[in-house]
């Protein structure tokens, strides 16, 4: 099983990796099936099902499968060029992919929001067909989005290791924490420095290392915008951006000798807000490890880099290697997908992912690393997925706030002990995995539960 540190983050559009990223890739991967088959298409139409219907205006599911099909990428999504074709597809009821010349396709008519049970495979899926001339079907896939962006086919799921399995066999394959210990103790190396040399079988260094300053570049831009940024956020709740403001009295106080050490937590909430605000309003963030949970790693980095004194930048590969190798572990045996195990698939792994991130540059042991995640990712456990009216907005915001407050409470206890602990961090996968199985899927993204039914006028 190898799963790279750009699986696990990834440059996208919000709101929802699942829900919005997931919808464009598949119809994406649709399109380059057709363009290697031997039919002729006129037309395509799409049904969505489980989650993805039910809380899929909320996340913006229509419009990004629409905009898939008309040949858009999550990492190259333009925002004002998607409200220019949008306007055009609607008007025109067609769409023009590239190498498939002109195809019917009335969003209004061949867009289904199917609110039946959901597909038998994951709580995501989505079919995807392609019609001739009389409007026949002559070409069908299934797909289900995953979790964090990841899009499989119906047989897919049944291949185990997918996606990531294929590529060079890499020198530390560990599968759980227990064997990544074991590996770590027997080599000498780190987390990170084994993470690093399972990523180099797959890739040159040089690659590897602009990558990820990619990926940091990405996250830091994110913050910055929402930091900057007033205003309303779409969807029709009404909720109004708070990182601005909040971050503009921080600063204002900052030095003047007014702030209780307990304010430490709102620079740190702030930057996850900012991040989430940023999504909810359709913003280009990174999966870390889905959009939904985007704020809480790189919240984190910044509170390391700005408020913890010898922090330097040179690190930031060290803390996202750890974290991707964490977040690896937790997508291979349980899930990071909010509609399959609920909001402690999510946020609940970024937390564990930013706390061993975290504890890894402050100096900890491997064994510290796994605790730390342990111990995020623990309280997290049965924290349910229950967006107000389908939108990433409530509670989510606020709930990357607190979880990159756990996280960097997680790594500050963690380093306070040896790395010996009572409830190791395969047993916390392991029992999130089952919480997840156990709960009501009114719980789990469909906005049938929760605070999505209790909460006036929504």
């Amino acid at each position: 099983m190898f799963l790279s540190v750009f699986d696990i983050f990834k440059i996208g559009v919000g709101p929802s990796s699942s829900h919005t990223m997931g919808p464009m890739v598949a119809a994406g991967r649709f399109l380059d099936r057709l363009r290697g088959s031997p039919f002729q298409a006129h037309g395509l139409r799409v049904s969505l099902h489980g989650s993805l219907a039910f809380t899929g205006v909320g996340h913006a599911t229509d419009r990004a499968t629409i905009l898939g099909l008309a040949g858009f990428h999550p990492e190259t999504y333009d925002q004002v060029e998607a409200e220019t074709a949008l306007e055009r597809i609607g008007r025109t009821r067609e769409v023009r992919p590239q190498g498939l010349g002109t195809l019917r396709f009335d969003p209004a008519a061949d867009l289904e929001f199917d609110y039946g049970p959901a597909l038998p495979c994951h709580a995501n899926g989505m079919v995807i067909s392609a019609l001739d001339a009389q409007g026949d079907v002559i070409l069908s896939e299934t797909y289900y989005s995953i979790g964090g962006g990841f899009v499989v086919t119906e047989g897919e799921l049944d291949q185990p290791d997918q996606p990531g399995a294929a590529g060079p066999k890499v020198p530390h394959p560990f599968h759980s924490a227990a064997e990544m210990l074991e590996m770590a103790q027997r080599s000498g190396k780190s987390i990170a420095e084994m993470k690093r040399a399972n990523e180099r079988a797959h890739r040159p260094a040089d690659t590897l290392d602009r990558g990820i300053l990619r990926l940091w570049q990405v996250m830091e831009d994110c913050i910055n915008r929402g930091l900057a940024t007033d205003g309303i956020l779409p969807g029709g709740l009404n909720v109004r951006r708070r990182a601005h403001k909040i971050h503009e009295a921080l600063k204002a106080e900052h030095g003047l000798n007014l702030q209780a050490p307990h304010v430490i937590n709102d620079w740190i909430g702030v930057y996850a807000m900012a991040v989430n605000e940023e999504n909810a309003a359709g913003g280009q963030v990174v999966t870390a490890p889905t959009n939904g949970a985007a704020g809480v790693v790189p919240a984190t980095i910044r509170y390391w880099l700005d408020h913890v004194p010898g922090a330097t930048r040179t690190r930031i590969p060290e803390f996202l290697l750890t974290a991707a190798a964490i977040g690896g572990l937790v997508k291979h045996n349980a899930s990071i997908s909010g509609a399959e195990c609920g909001c402690q698939a999510e946020v609940g792994s970024a937390s564990a992912m930013a706390a061993a991130g975290l504890c890894a540059v402050l100096g900890g042991t491997p064994e510290q690393v796994e605790n730390a995640a342990e111990i995020a990712l623990e309280h997290h456990l049965g924290m349910t997925c229950d967006p107000v009216k389908g939108l990433v907005q409530v509670p989510c915001i606020e709930r990357n706030g607190l979880g990159a407050i756990k996280a960097v409470s997680a790594a500050s206890l963690a380093l306070r002990g040896d790395g010996t602990h009572f409830v190791p961090l395969d047993a916390a996968i392991e029992t999130m995995r089952q919480t997840g199985a156990d709960m009501h899927e009114k719980y789990k993204e469909t906005s049938l539960g929760g605070l999505a039914v209790n909460i006036p006028n929504c």
